[in-house]
């Protein structure tokens, strides 16, 4: 998830906050020490590259102001001043919210939105910030320690802290996903699981529809979650169906240009580069000329290189192999990303490529630039 899940809470926002219609109308009353008389706006957050909408505009008179907005659903909202950076979020969950704080204590612990909801945030957000810096205290500790000599084994116990510390935030977050009453709040802490493994959500969010299921951003989200697993079960089943570095290399068979069928297993007894590259492909085309210095160092050596296109059109192909001086064997078999040898090996960007020893062994894979001369140096020194 690590980065997926928020972006999942970001798109679920949107969707939350855009259903409007004249339904559900809700009110925030406030009361605000030492706030200058000013504008005082009702914004609506969308946690986006969109800025957020101004829902309504008021007076704020001896502290005192009153703002309306207008949702289907909860969601969530903020409260924003003309001439203070200061501004307070919460949520929607009762038609009419009363609102105290003191300009000059904006802590955490000081505003105070008189609802439930906003109650659960409060607490989950305090949570979040006492375990955060813990986690920074230590993470300065170890940053200091680590710049002395003969500290070795305190920051060896540090660092096993630190780690506690780490699974005791992602399971104080996900604890709080699974057992808070409040859909918004259970989704405003799915944006703290960006680096928490997945497969720990993989029961929790779908759970939240079954615990909140009139809520459409809810649904949303599940769904989202849902597509997102399934696509990193399927993207796991082709890494694991992949050829890695100290397997035998699948042998295929395909044709050259002239129609001539050639298979990798021709090329046993030697070193060999399976290259799989395309005509369009730009990286690969700036690849080339690293791949001709390579070959025509070592090719005398006993190196060899099969290229595999992934092109659907043959001139376009054979142009660029003439064009790019890429004087090796090449195969393909026009079909484009349904070239089966693309599949046999999993290929899911170009250029890939894979280094195969004289048995026909995967040794190295993905070999830019020097990477690919310099491994040849190693192997014929």
């Amino acid at each position: 998830m690590k980065i997926t899940v928020t972006a999942l809470v970001i798109s679920l926002l949107m969707f939350s906050c855009n259903n409007e219609s004249n339904n559900g109308k809700f009110t925030v009353s406030g009361n605000i020490k030492n706030v200058p008389d000013q504008q005082i706006f009702l914004d609506q957050l969308f946690f986006s590259q969109k800025n957020p909408e101004i829902l309504d505009t008021a007076q704020i008179k001896n502290g005192k102001f009153e703002l309306s907005g207008i949702a289907t659903e909860e969601g969530l909202y903020r409260i924003r001043f003309e001439k203070l950076e200061s501004g307070f979020i919460f949520i929607n969950d009762k038609p009419s919210i009363s609102f105290t704080a003191d300009i000059n204590d904006v802590s955490l612990e000081g505003p105070v939105f008189n609802s439930p909801a906003n109650t659960k945030l409060k607490n989950l957000l305090i949570g979040i910030s006492t375990k955060s810096e813990q986690i920074k205290t230590v993470s300065a500790s170890i940053d200091s320690l680590s710049k002395l000599t003969g500290n070795d084994s305190l920051v060896s116990v540090k660092k096993q802290h630190m780690n506690t510390l780490g699974e005791s935030f992602v399971s104080y977050i996900t604890r709080f996903i699974d057992t808070t009453s409040d859909p918004v709040v259970a989704m405003f802490a799915l944006g703290y699981t960006r680096n928490v493994d997945p497969n720990r959500l993989k029961n929790i969010v779908p759970g939240l529809q079954n615990r909140f299921p009139k809520h459409q951003g809810v649904a949303s989200i599940v769904i989202q979650f849902n597509q997102m697993m399934a696509q990193q079960a399927q993207q796991q089943a082709i890494r694991e169906k992949t050829p890695q570095v100290g397997s035998m290399a699948p042998d295929f068979t395909i044709n050259d240009a002239d129609g001539k069928p050639v298979s990798l297993s021709q090329f046993r007894g030697k070193y060999v580069l399976v290259d799989f590259w395309a005509s369009w492909c730009g990286p690969c085309r700036q690849e080339n000329p690293n791949v001709v210095a390579a070959y025509n160092q070592f090719h005398s050596k006993g190196f060899e290189i099969l290229g595999v296109s992934l092109d659907d059109n043959k001139s376009n192909w054979q142009q660029a192999i003439k064009k790019d001086n890429l004087t090796w064997t090449h195969v393909s078999d026009l079909e484009g990303w349904d070239s089966k040898a693309a599949k046999l090996y999993g290929v899911q960007s170009i250029p890939t490529n894979f280094l195969l020893d004289k048995e026909g062994k995967i040794i190295a894979r993905d070999l830019r630039g020097a990477d690919l001369a310099n491994k040849l140096q190693e192997l014929f020194q």
